[in-house]
């Protein structure tokens, strides 16, 4: 039979792993930005964004190398590079909160711009809360194998005239953590450079701006 010092011994230990288990499960790291080549600003899990110098570790991230717009992180044992605004999320983890979130940071025009995926397919957002919904470019629509021509036509005012568009509706799209199914969206074949982050998604999303930081947190 364990004493009560052994009993208390064991209870420590387990205590021990646990925590360190709960350390280790990193839901998502993401690169908010960085300060010439001698820190990182990450933020884990959508919390709140930490600046980290090189060599430093901050909640299990160690800031291995800094460039311009991206940065190496080593994250439970392996290293990654990781580019400004690009989320690196652990296959079967769930965010801490339970709710799913991301930050973005601010370029030097103000502008915040993350990678992201729709229908599985890699493509870069701009956020644009002046768009009805989500406006892709007719070159990544057609990168992503999306017959957008079936959809509805209408048309778009834009600063060479009026501009044919086709309305579809996405299956998912992700930004970091979030992940939404069912978003609308429109497709431009012409005058648009970079897919337009709208309403139809921003709709869904609570959005906390401070300063050259933005977080999203799903709602629904």
């Amino acid at each position: 039979m364990a004493t009560g010092r052994m009993r208390y011994f064991i209870s420590l230990c387990l205590f021990l792993v646990c925590a360190m288990g709960v350390a280790a499960a990193r839901a998502e790291v993401a690169l908010i930005g960085t300060i010439g080549d001698k820190a990182a600003v990450i933020a884990v899990d959508g919390g709140d964004p930490k600046t980290v110098r090189v060599g430093q570790t901050w909640s299990g991230v160690t800031v291995i190398a800094v460039a311009k717009d991206r940065a190496t992180v080593e994250i439970d044992g392996r290293k990654r590079e990781l580019a400004q605004g690009q989320h690196y999320r652990q296959a079967g983890t769930a965010a801490a909160s339970g709710r799913q979130s991301v930050t973005l940071a601010a370029n030097s025009a103000g502008h915040f711009i993350s990678e992201g995926s729709i229908n599985g397919m890699p493509i870069r957002f701009m956020v644009d809360t002046g768009a009805t919904s989500i406006a892709l470019p007719g070159a990544d629509a057609q990168r992503m194998g999306i017959d957008y021509r079936r959809g509805r036509r209408g048309f778009t005012q834009t600063a060479n005239g009026p501009a044919p568009i086709y309305i579809v509706k996405l299956e998912t799209v992700r930004l970091g953590a979030i992940e939404l199914s069912g978003v609308d969206a429109v497709v431009i074949e012409q005058g648009l450079n970079i897919a337009l982050l709208g309403m139809s998604f921003l709709g869904r999303v609570e959005m906390k701006q401070d300063g050259s930081t933005m977080t999203l947190l799903r709602r629904f």
